[in-house]
C-alpha cells in the first residue's frame, strides 16, 4: 500500500477493513472500520510490531497527527503506531443523525447497542489477524479507551504483548450511580478551583446566567442557548488549559450596545467549539452504557445530580458548572440529538448490557499492565481506579497529581516513556 501522507519524519499509511456490525451475525450486516498506521521514515524497512491506539470518548475519533512529537514520537522509536478510528466514529462508518435517520428508533437502538467496548476490541483483534496474524501487538488506551484496553486483557489477552492505560482505569464492577456520586464531588472540588483561581469568573458566569434566563439567545446553529447548556462548559475544567478556555470564554460573553446588553457574537460561535454533543452523538448515547453490566443506567447522572443541588443554578445564587454528564434534556435542546431522542430513552433503559470485564481472567492476568493514574481527575475516580489495580494481575500504575485527564495530550512522550519503563522493571525517571 502507498504512504498517503509524510509528515516530518512520519509515513502514514491508510488501512480500511469491512467487518460485522454484529459479531454474532458475521455475515449479516458490514460496517467499515478505519486505521491509520504511522512509521518513522528511519524505521520503515524494518518488521516492528505494533502499538494499537484506542482513543477516549466514547464516539470519539483517533487523533489526526500533524507531527512526529508527544506519546507518538516516543511510540515510534520501538513500534508501527496504528491510530483506530473506532466503529461509528471517523472514517469508520459514522454515526449521527442523518445516517440513523432511516431507522426508526427501536432500530437506531439496537444498531447503538453494537458500539460498546467489546465490538470495538473485537474489531481490533480482526485487524489484527488481517495485518499481522502471526504476532501479537502493544495496546495504549486513553480514558474510554483504557475501557477498551481492559476488555480486551478480560476478552482476548492472547492477542497482547503490553498494555497501556492514561487516564482511564475504571471501575470492574461498580454501578454507573456509584461513578456519579463520586465523580459529581471531584466536579465540586473543580469548580472551587477554577473560581479561586479567576476571582471574577463568578460574576461573568452568573451575570451571562442570569441574561440567559431573562432572554432568548441563540446559537449561531440555531439552538436557544439554555443556563444547563451553559453549565456543561465544565467538562473543560478538568482538562489541561480547558479552565483558560472557558474563562477567556466567559470574559467576552456579554457586550454593551447601544441597545442594551447583548450576548456577544463571538461568543455563540465559540461556544459550540467547546462541545462536541452534536458532532458525536455516541459520546451522548453511549456514554452511561459503558459502565453497565446486566444493568440499565436509566439516566444515572440525572437521578444522582438530585443529591447535589448546588448544581440547580437560581437567579441570585451561584453558578457552577457540570462535567462529564449526560442529561436526557440535552435530547430536546441539542438539534442533532433531537432526532435520536426516543432510541436515547430506550438505550438508557436496557438492562441485558453483557458484562464487560472476566474478573477471573484480570485476575490470573499474565500481559505486563502499566498506567497512569492522576489524583486530581475529574473524570475517572482515583478509588476506584486503584481498586480495579488489585484486581489485576501483573499491573503497575504511576499515581501522580502532575497532570489532568488529557494529560498524555499535553505531555505524552514523557508519560509513555514512562509508562513503558514502568512495564519492563526499569525504575521511573
Amino acid at each position: 500500500m502507498k504512504p498517503d501522507i509524510i509528515l516530518a519524519d512520519v509515513l502514514a499509511k491508510k488501512h480500511t477493513f469491512t467487518l460485522p456490525l454484529n459479531y454474532q451475525h458475521p455475515i449479516a450486516e458490514q460496517i467499515q472500520i478505519f486505521a491509520r498506521e504511522l512509521c518513522s521514515l528511519e524505521n520503515k524497512d524494518k518488521k516492528l510490531p505494533y502499538l494499537v491506539f484506542f482513543q477516549g470518548g466514547p464516539g470519539f475519533a483517533a487523533m489526526r497527527p500533524a507531527s512526529n512529537s508527544g506519546w507518538i514520537r516516543r511510540a515510534l522509536k520501538e513500534y508501527r503506531v496504528l491510530l483506530l478510528d473506532q466503529r461509528g466514529t471517523g472514517l469508520s462508518t459514522p454515526i449521527n443523525h442523518l445516517s440513523l435517520k432511516h431507522l426508526d428508533p427501536v432500530a437506531q437502538a439496537d444498531y447503538l447497542s453494537h458500539f460498546r467496548a467489546d465490538n470495538i476490541v473485537r474489531d481490533a483483534e480482526a485487524i489484527r489477524a488481517q495485518l499481522c496474524p502471526a504476532d501479537k501487538w502493544a495496546i495504549l488506551g486513553q480514558s474510554f479507551g483504557g475501557f477498551c484496553v481492559l476488555h480486551y486483557l478480560s476478552a482476548a489477552p492472547q492477542g497482547i504483548s503490553e498494555a497501556y492505560i492514561t487516564g482511564g482505569i475504571p471501575s470492574l464492577t461498580r454501578s454507573a450511580d456509584d461513578v456519579y456520586l463520586a465523580t459529581y464531588q471531584r466536579v465540586l472540588a473543580k469548580n472551587k478551583q477554577f473560581f479561586q483561581r479567576f476571582h471574577d469568573a463568578q460574576h461573568l458566569a452568573t451575570r451571562l446566567a442570569k441574561h440567559l434566563c431573562e432572554h432568548e439567545v441563540y446559537l449561531a446553529t440555531g439552538e436557544q442557548l439554555t443556563v444547563e447548556m451553559l453549565q456543561l462548559l465544565g467538562i473543560n475544567i478538568g482538562m489541561e488549559q480547558g479552565p483558560e478556555s472557558v474563562y477567556y470564554l466567559l470574559e467576552q460573553a456579554l457586550i454593551d450596545t447601544a441597545s442594551g446588553v447583548e450576548v456577544n457574537p463571538l461568543f455563540l460561535n465559540h461556544f459550540g467549539q467547546l462541545l462536541d454533543y452534536n458532532t458525536n452523538p455516541i459520546f451522548a448515547m453511549l456514554h452511561e452504557a459503558i459502565y453497565c453490566q446486566h444493568s440499565a443506567s436509566q439516566w444515572a447522572a440525572h437521578r444522582v445530580r438530585k443529591n447535589f443541588p448546588a448544581f440547580n443554578y437560581q437567579v441570585g445564587k451561584a453558578l457552577l458548572f457540570t462535567g462529564e454528564m449526560i442529561y436526557p434534556w440535552m435530547f430536546d435542546q441539542f438539534s442533532h440529538l433531537m432526532p435520536l431522542k426516543a432510541a436515547a430513552e430506550i438505550l438508557a433503559h436496557k438492562a441485558d448490557w453483557p458484562a464487560l470485564y472476566n474478573l477471573e481472567q484480570l485476575a490470573k492476568n499474565r500481559v505486563p499492565v502499566a498506567a497512569a493514574i492522576y489524583s486530581e481527575d475529574m473524570f475517572v475516580e482515583m478509588q476506584y481506579s486503584l481498586e480495579t489495580a488489585q484486581q489485576v494481575g501483573r499491573l503497575k500504575y504511576w499515581l501522580t497529581s502532575e497532570y489532568e485527564h488529557n494529560g498524555i495530550r499535553m505531555d505524552g512522550e514523557r508519560i509513555l516513556d514512562k509508562l513503558i519503563s514502568l512495564n519492563r522493571g526499569q525504575s521511573l525517571r
